[in-house]
């Protein structure tokens, strides 16, 4: 069976909504997943750990990113690597978009 592809606007794919965190599951495998997000001004992750390494992708907005205890300001276009069993946070400073890519072996 063959799949359809969809092209469409990454950004479109997740609305804001306020006071609140969105996700949106693109690929789940075993291998890994790739989840889009949007967060509304002022929301924000506690400190947590994951298992493995994951690729964080802003694609709209500002967000502050703690990696082990390193603080890392980040906008639309940039991109950093949150690596596996480290601690890591991140707290909205506009509405923000990022794209979570999240490599399981």
């Amino acid at each position: 069976m063959t799949q359809t592809v969809k092209q469409e606007k990454m950004t479109e794919l997740v609305d804001y909504q306020d006071g609140s965190v969105v996700s949106r599951t693109l690929i789940e495998k075993k291998t890994g997943t790739v989840t889009l997000f949007a967060f509304s001004k002022g929301q924000a992750l506690s400190e947590h750990t994951a298992p493995f390494d994951a690729m964080v992708y802003i694609l709209e907005g500002k967000v502050e990113i703690t990696i082990s205890g390193s603080l890392y300001n980040l906008e639309a276009g940039k991109m950093i690597i949150m690596p596996a069993n480290k601690p890591h946070a991140l707290k909205a400073l506009d509405d923000f978009k990022m794209l979570l890519t999240m490599i399981k072996s």
